[in-house]
């Protein structure tokens, strides 16, 4: 009989792809997955370590899921991912119900990891962060059939003050095109409609591998794959973000008119100390643009409040630009005092109640933009992604061509029409809260 085996996966979307890998290999192996935690043989924990708050919750996941060796079957604990990278020799020595660690760069020996602990041997094994990403590595997918995350690179150069990720992830590392077109129509063929392109910065990609920047190139190729109806991009930084790059997104209508463009501050002075690449000025213009050019895009950002020297009058400065850009859809941040950064050594560390004041201020804002945008929607129609039916009659849960799932808004509509998650149908829009919309299918009605 195969072993069970369970995976949590905690943090980003690139470690989820990370996770999938490790399923693909376990599925190949013969062992069997499942979410019954309590009774798999072995559980998986990949965590996230980028900031305090995400430690916290993959320590609290481990100590939680190690419970299971004593209530359940579970025979090994296995800790993959940032948290096991950076603090390999403290979990071990910590936690005595951890069996195995995995770091970020050795994820593809996960069967060789378990063979070693099931003979009762505790192993560490991190270090490797700058691993290719191999399309001969199989993978199983954790998100709906119909949606994929796509990795084009991995790990980051880019240095910024506050971030651990190239400690963690390693140096900028593109996928070659090949490798990822590959991949991307395998996930097609297999009934994927909309793939999200990730990296730590995807408006990087190439510039390793090919000695300039090729997302664009990129994207004209995804976009030949028949049957991929969306592409949408995530983590795509202002300073790359250059005419061919718009010029694409506004004339594919495959990639979506939505871009996830973190900005992390508006203040020059922050910025610097932040040692972003980038300028309000800048990142004002790239904001014109792509409106100019594409009038219905949904510009996402982040945005860290309360770092290092942040004074009231560059606070409010923040705060001024929020209204004035008015962001599709933002999320902020407190900022993370991060050992082994250099921002971590900077003076001037504010108090966390300053943080999150700062933080819930800039909430409260979007929130009414957030409403205002989402009220100029009623009455409109729009293509919609089915993803679920909720078990009041009828009635189901969507996203729209601005959405991104897990992170952004949904729509709750109502249908005469028995529909499948994956599904695309119209809907027009009734009613508006403050980041989610209501609507009613209709047949024969074009979108606007």
């Amino acid at each position: 009989m195969s072993l069970k085996v369970s995976v949590e996966s905690l943090g980003c979307a690139k470690n989820l792809v990370d996770s999938e890998i490790m399923m693909g290999l376990l599925d190949k192996y013969s062992y069997q997955l499942t979410d019954q935690k309590e009774i798999a043989d072995i559980i998986i924990v990949n965590t996230c370590g980028f900031i305090e708050a995400a430690k916290q919750e993959s320590i609290d996941t481990i100590i939680e899921l190690g419970k299971f060796k004593e209530e359940g079957n579970c025979k090994i604990l296995v800790v993959a991912g940032c948290l096991g990278e950076r603090y390999s020799d403290e979990l071990l020595e910590e936690l005595p119900e951890v069996d195995a660690i995995i770091g970020t760069g050795n994820y593809p020996e996960i069967i060789q990891i378990i063979d070693e602990a099931l003979r009762g041997n505790r192993i560490s094994k991190s270090g490797d962060m700058n691993i290719k990403i191999s399309e001969d590595l199989p993978r199983l997918l954790a998100t709906p059939k119909y949606s994929a995350y796509l990795k084009i690179a991995d790990g980051c150069d880019n240095c910024c003050t506050y971030c651990i990720i190239p400690k963690l992830r390693g140096s900028y590392r593109s996928r070659d095109i090949e490798s990822i077109m590959s991949e991307a129509q395998t996930m097609v063929n297999n009934g994927v409609k909309e793939l999200i392109l990730i990296a730590q910065d995807t408006t990087r990609y190439g510039i390793d591998l090919y000695g300039e920047y090729r997302l664009t190139q990129l994207l004209s190729q995804l976009c030949t794959i028949e049957d991929l109806q969306w592409i949408r991009i995530l983590y795509c930084y202002p300073d790359e973000i250059n005419e061919e790059l718009i010029d694409i997104i506004t004339r594919e209508e495959k990639i979506c008119k939505y871009l996830d463009m973190p900005i992390q501050h508006c203040n020059n002075e922050v910025l610097k100390r932040m040692n972003r690449k980038t300028t309000k000025e800048h990142i004002m213009n790239v904001i014109e643009r792509l409106r100019k050019k594409i009038p219905d895009i949904s510009l996402r950002t982040s945005l860290i409040v309360g770092f290092p020297g942040e004074t009231n009058e560059q606070f409010e400065e923040l705060a001024s630009f929020v209204k004035e850009m008015e962001f599709d859809k933002l999320g902020v941040f407190t900022y993370s005092q991060e050992e082994d950064t250099p921002a971590a050594k900077l003076k001037d560390q504010l108090d966390e109640s300053i943080k999150e004041i700062r933080r819930d201020e800039i909430m409260l804002i979007q929130k009414d933009i957030s409403l205002k945008k989402n009220r100029e929607k009623i009455g409109k129609i729009y293509d919609i992604l089915v993803e679920e039916k909720l078990e009041e009659e009828n009635v189901y849960i969507g996203r729209t061509i601005y959405d991104a799932p897990e992170i952004d808004g949904i729509v709750y509509f109502s249908s005469v029409l028995l529909l499948n998650p994956g599904d695309f149908v119209k809907v027009r829009i009734t009613d508006a809260l403050e980041y989610d919309l209501t609507g009613e299918m209709i047949l024969n009605e074009s979108c606007e």
